[in-house]
Order: structure tokens, then C-alpha cells, then sequence
């Protein structure tokens, strides 16, 4: 999006909306760069450079994380990253930290210890300025309002992460629900939406279905099966 556009959409949500606006705003980017990051879902995350897999807190203390990551592996490759991020609200609430200052610190020494316990590869922490140069071929920021929440939508990425950047939505990475038992899917799955609904309030959050990438329409589908027989429908 670049550095003009971060700059535009930060005044329109501060000036005009004031709050979370009630209806979508989606600023697209399309991604080349096939070198998968897991990354926290929340909606100000864009990764620049790299393809973005959802999950919430990057996988901290999220029960289900390491059956997800071997799926994973097995689909996209055993090279996969990890990032941390800038206001991680997951970490915040289960590490019981009362400053942002504190969360920071506490995501990169927590994602790292993931990111080592998992076989991922820790690409570094992305932070609220210009689109920083991470290891192992990642780029990104944080692009969201600090400490304001603003998303209007989740949107599940059925077939090789976020193909497009929907400003303004929480990403969760599902390319793995048909490979898992449902009810581990659905537990992890449910898990996530209910923190994102939580940090939204009484906006209710619509559920989109994002099926294009790499893996093609046959896991997409796959997927997209799975999710609905476990209750996960399009809104």
C-alpha cells in the first residue's frame, strides 16, 4: 500500500470515523512473494513482502497450534516464518500485562520461543512505522490506528494464505481444516473468532471466505466443505 496510503487511511479512520467505521473499507495489495509467515490475524497486520498465514497471537498458548503447524508444513513446505507484531491484545490477555510497553517486549521473546519449539523460522517483530525488512524474505507493519480496533470482518484464506490485503479485516489461516479431526478444527477455529468478536464489541463481525492461492480450487473446496459442516458459514 505504501507509505501515502498508511498515512490516508490512518486520517480517515482518526478524522471521519472516530470509531469503527459500519461499513467495509478494503485497500487491496496483491502478493508475489510465495514465503509463508504465520503472523497474529489482527486486522492492522500487512505484510509487505510474503504471504500471510492468520492465527491468532502467532500461535501463542493456543491449544491445537502444533497439530495446525504440521498440517501446514505439509501443504506449504517445512520453511515456514513467524512473526511477532506491535499490540498483540492475545499476548496482553494471557500473560495478564497491564502496558502495551510490556506486551511488546513479551511477543517477540514469546513468538521466538514458538518459533522454536514449532521448526518455524522467526522472521522478527512488526512494529507501527514504514514497512520494516525482516529476516528470511519478510517485509511488513503494522497499519491500523494504534490502540484502536477497527475490523469488519474475518476472513478465512481456504487455499494458500492472504492472496489480497483486506485492510480493516482479522485474518485466519484455514488451508489445514480438512487435513485435522473436526473437532480440533473447530476449537481452534472457534476460539479465534470468539477473541476477535470480543475486541469488537457489538459490531458483529461478517465472515468471509477468501479461496484463491497456490494450493488451488480442490483444497480450497476441501476446505470450504469442512468449515461449513463445522458451523463456519459466510455472513
Amino acid at each position: 500500500m505504501g507509505e501515502d496510503g498508511d498515512f490516508l487511511y490512518q486520517s480517515i479512520i482518526y478524522i471521519i470515523f472516530k470509531k469503527r467505521p459500519m461499513y467495509d473499507i478494503i485497500l487491496e495489495k496483491e502478493y508475489t512473494n510465495m514465503s509463508y509467515v504465520i503472523t497474529c490475524g489482527d486486522e492492522g497486520v500487512q505484510i509487505n513482502e510474503g504471504t500471510r498465514l492468520g492465527v491468532v497471537g502467532a500461535g501463542y498458548k493456543l491449544e491445537g497450534f502444533s497439530e495446525v503447524v504440521k498440517s501446514l508444513k505439509n501443504l506449504l513446505g517445512k520453511d515456514l516464518r513467524i512473526a511477532s507484531n506491535e499490540e498483540n491484545a492475545w499476548i496482553k490477555e494471557k500473560l495478564d500485562l497491564s502496558t502495551w510497553e510490556q506486551t511488546n517486549a513479551s511477543a517477540q521473546q514469546h513468538v521466538e520461543a514458538v518459533a522454536d519449539k514449532e521448526g518455524l523460522l522467526y522472521a522478527g517483530f512488526l512494529p507501527f512505522a514504514d514497512p520494516k525488512e525482516l529476516k528470511h524474505d519478510i517485509k511488513g507493519h503494522m497499519v491500523r490506528p494504534q490502540k484502536i480496533h477497527i475490523a469488519t470482518k474475518i476472513v478465512f484464506t481456504l487455499a494458500g494464505g492472504e492472496q489480497t490485503f483486506h485492510l480493516g479485516s482479522n485474518i485466519i489461516s484455514a488451508e489445514w481444516v480438512h487435513l485435522v479431526k473436526p473437532e480440533v478444527a473447530k476449537k481452534f477455529i472457534q476460539t479465534q473468532m470468539d477473541f476477535y468478536q470480543k475486541i469488537a464489541g457489538d459490531f458483529k463481525l461478517k465472515i468471509v471466505f477468501e479461496e484463491d492461492g497456490e494450493l488451488g480450487e480442490e483444497i480450497a473446496e476441501k476446505n470450504r466443505l469442512s468449515l461449513e459442516k463445522l458451523g463456519f458459514n459466510p455472513s
